[in-house]
């Protein structure tokens, strides 16, 4: 079966080739898949990208559902790279593509005999997209790349978690998720370059981009961001906080203007121990307390209009039973039926060339036919 046609967008002129497996990596084609680029994803013959069987399943069809969305409008093939009527299958595809995405541990993808300057000199604009968990170089090159070693050593862990407490892993594929987007944008970095050319991506410094200035504050006072939980070393009160209804609010106050105003709705307008940064920041417990005993005391109707009258940066706790069926995501299209799976929307919109969801990510194999006749479109 061929895929759906409607072949469109933007990015519509792009021939993208996915050697890549389960989310990083995938991410990134998908993204450039989603704006119209015609991905083809390779997987392996037995088994497929394992990302077909992890985690959660649609009850109506046993698909997986991260793979109905990572691999969502790519064309699939499984090819042994190891076969060789396959390799030189990938390797015609190559010469006429616009970019590789893969993620094999450094020194693969050269022992399958399609090392980057084999397959610059196949195609010398070819842009190969390389996400790894260290990077192409380095003491750490040769180690197998997971999001968990990322979010432990790029400085996220160690500053996650209660104050005295553990520190704490993201519960989201966090790390895959930024390094999609971020080799995303790399990838059209050199593709708008026009030259030929190896995308070097890392797990570990795509997490490590998100963590600021604390690199610069250690290097430059021995400072560290201690372990605050849902606060901030320079936003107090920050936090979520519970309504006397059961209900949660997220807060954050960041300047003085703001501070101040929250100030006046808690009753503590003039306090000489909240009136500036730096004694808010010393009697942070102090003000977290009258927050937290004020919110204890209102629904949370009442709380969110208060603090929203006051200009505030405040907002209900949302899980996604609330997110389902909120009048915003909905106008917005944030969430999206393809193929009868709802799933997130697109990452941005395009006022004059918009992408276009056009399936979800398909069954294995699904057009090799369609790929070994034709190839690209």
């Amino acid at each position: 079966m061929s895929a759906p046609s409607g072949h469109a967008g933007p990015l519509a002129d792009l021939r993208v080739i996915d050697l890549s497996t389960v989310l990083a990596g995938p991410n990134c084609a998908r993204y450039l898949a989603d704006f119209g680029a015609d991905v083809i994803k390779v997987e392996r013959p037995v088994g497929g990208d394992s990302l077909r069987n992890m985690a959660w399943r649609d009850p109506r069809d046993g698909e997986g559902l991260w793979w109905k969305l990572v691999n969502r409008n790519k064309r699939t093939i499984a090819l042994d790279l190891k076969n060789t009527a396959d390799l030189a299958l990938l390797r015609s595809l190559v010469a006429e593509a616009d970019v590789l995405v893969e993620n094999f541990r450094p020194g693969t993808l050269e022992r399958l005999g399609l090392a980057p300057d084999e397959l610059l000199a196949l195609n010398p604009t070819l842009v190969i997209t390389r996400v790894t968990g260290f990077g192409q170089t380095g003491p750490y090159a040769g180690r197998p790349g997971f999001a968990t070693i990322a979010e432990v050593m790029s400085g996220l862990s160690a500053i996650s978690g209660l104050p005295g407490g553990q520190p704490l892993l993201p519960p989201i594929a966090l790390t895959d998720e930024v390094t999609g987007v971020v080799a995303a944008f790399a990838t059209m970095v050199a593709l708008h370059s026009g030259v030929g050319q190896v995308v070097d991506v890392s797990l570990l410094e795509s997490l490590f981009q998100l963590m600021g200035p604390l690199i610069s504050l250690y290097r430059l006072t021995g400072q560290e961001q201690e372990r605050l939980g849902a606060g901030l070393p320079y936003s107090v009160p920050r936090g979520t906080y519970q309504c006397s209804d059961g209900k949660w609010v997220g807060l954050s106050t960041s300047s003085d203007s703001v501070a101040a105003r929250v100030l006046r709705v808690l009753g503590v307008e003039g306090d000489a121990r909240f009136t500036t940064f730096a004694a808010r920041m010393q009697h942070r417990a102090a003000l977290e307390a009258v927050m937290s005993e004020w919110c204890l005391r209102h629904p949370q109707a009442e709380v969110l209009r208060a603090f929203t009258d006051a200009e505030a940066a405040i907002g209900p706790v949302m899980s996604m039973a609330d997110i389902s069926t909120d009048p915003h995501y909905a106008a917005r299209e944030a969430i999206v039926d393809l193929e009868g799976t709802p799933m997130q929307g697109l990452l941005a919109k395009l006022s004059a060339t918009p992408g276009t969801l056009r399936w979800q990510g398909r069954a294995m194999n699904a057009d090799d036919e369609e790929i070994r006749e034709r190839g690209w479109r």
